[in-house]
Parts: C-alpha cells; sequence; structure tokens
C-alpha cells in the first residue's frame, strides 16, 4: 500500500466493510452446505468483526488510502481464515467435511506468497501490509494447531501458541524486539507450518505417521525459534545499532 497525500476516512471502512461482508457471505455459504451450527457461526462472525475492527483502526492510524492490490489479497486470505475457523470450532461438535476443511486451509495457504509478490511487483510494500500478512499466518497456524490437537493432544498446540509466547516475552524483555536479519531457514520452516499440520489435519496417513509430521513440525519450530532468540541475546549483549521505528515495529509483530 502505498502512502497518499489525500487520505478519506471513507474509503477505509468501505474496504473493511467490504471484508465483513464477504467474511459473512462465506460462512452464509459454509452454513448452507454442512448445516453449521450456533457455534461455528457464533465464531466466524467474532472473527469477522474483530477482523473489521482490529484493521480498520490500523489502517485509520496508519492514514493510507487504502488497501491497495496486495492487502486485498491477505483479505482474501483472512476471509478464507475465518472460514477454516468457524469449521474448527464446530469440530468441537460435530466433525466438519474434511474435504472443505482441507479445500479453504489449502487455499489459503497458496496465497500466502502471492500478497507479498504482489506488494513488491507493485512497489506498495508497508509495515502494516507485512504485520497484516503475518498476523493472518499466525491466527491460521493456531487455528490448526487447535484442529490437530483434538486427534493428538494439548502438545500441539505449542506449534500455535509459540508466536504468541514470544510476543508476550518481549513486552517483559525488549531485546526480543530487535530485528533479525534475513533468513531462508526461518522462512521455510514458517511455510512449513501450516502445511504439516494441514497433512496431520486431513488424517488420510496413518494416525502414527501423522504424529510424526506435527512434531517435525514443532521440533522444526523450536529450532528456528531457538536459535533466533540465542541470536537477539547475543546481540543485546554486545550492543547494536538503532534502527528505526518502522523496521522495529514490524519485526516485533
Amino acid at each position: 500500500m502505498a502512502l497518499n497525500h489525500s487520505y478519506d476516512a471513507r474509503l477505509v471502512q468501505q474496504e473493511t466493510a467490504v471484508g465483513a461482508g464477504v467474511q459473512i457471505l462465506l460462512l452464509a455459504l459454509i452454513g448452507t452446505a454442512v448445516g453449521m451450527g450456533p457455534v461455528g457461526w457464533l465464531t466466524g462472525l467474532a472473527f469477522a468483526i474483530a477482523t473489521w475492527a482490529v484493521l480498520s483502526r490500523a489502517l485509520h492510524r496508519s492514514r493510507l488510502r487504502s488497501f491497495g492490490a496486495a492487502n486485498r489479497v491477505t483479505l482474501g486470505r483472512a476471509t478464507l481464515v475465518g472460514g477454516v475457523t468457524a469449521l474448527v470450532a464446530e469440530a468441537f461438535q460435530d466433525s466438519p467435511p474434511v474435504s472443505l476443511f482441507v479445500g479453504l486451509t489449502a487455499v489459503a495457504l497458496i496465497l500466502d506468497g502471492v500478497d507479498g509478490k504482489v506488494a513488491r511487483r507493485t512497489g506498495t510494500s508497508t509495515p502494516l501490509g507485512a504485520r497484516f500478512d503475518m498476523e493472518v499466518d499466525a491466527f491460521l497456524i493456531l487455528v490448526l494447531s487447535v484442529y490437530v490437537s483434538m486427534a493428538m493432544g494439548p502438545w500441539v498446540l505449542l506449534i500455535g501458541g509459540m508466536r504468541y509466547v514470544f510476543v508476550a516475552a518481549a513486552r517483559v524483555w525488549p531485546w526480543l524486539t530487535a530485528p533479525l536479519p534475513p533468513s531462508t531457514a526461518r522462512k521455510t520452516v514458517a511455510a512449513l507450518q501450516g502445511v504439516l499440520l494441514l497433512v496431520a489435519g486431513a488424517a488420510l496417513l496413518p494416525h502414527a505417521v501423522n504424529v510424526g509430521v506435527v512434531a517435525l513440525a514443532l521440533g522444526l519450530l523450536l529450532w528456528s525459534f531457538g536459535r533466533d532468540v540465542l541470536w537477539l541475546w547475543r546481540t543485546s549483549r554486545v550492543g547494536t545499532v538503532p534502527v528505526p521505528h518502522e523496521v522495529r515495529e514490524l519485526v516485533a509483530g
């Protein structure tokens, strides 16, 4: 999203309102297809309202003119994540169709690489856009962790909760908010989390194999977080060169 000197709050409201409307439409389609109950509906609506409220506030504070193409892709992903969230909530009472769950999740994961490419090609990358993308990714992993934990136990929740624990810890230890150097390994591990959880959630493989798949995902995530935390701690001990606030805010998540 590019900064624009002519800011109009009504345009921001229209963008976020359309996103909330599409989310409700998707929930209606899912409800019609699978007969979703009150739990799924309420969870999906809560997700839609929360996304609309948080995103509207963030856009208003940043005074961006509109979402832009890249953030519209991310908003589409958020809509799919809202559908997945409703299905997972419904799963506590009645198992949703695996094909629908896998389909929505797979598309959301595939689109994960699209918004970034669109932003780079159009020169519209912003801290807000990156933060929006990050939060959608993190929440999808959390929801998938909840779903898989129903069959494998609460230890799976470590995968979805680790990023939020890191953010909470950064409020106690500010050195955790320092910017990390670019890492292909970190990006690869992050991308694999959703794929491996989806494989396990689809339950197409024997249970023992699925447990191994999720254990692999957790092991890779622990290694990645551990390596980054160690690097941040060592860097904090020797001191670092101050970085722009925008970069610090983006990395802090």
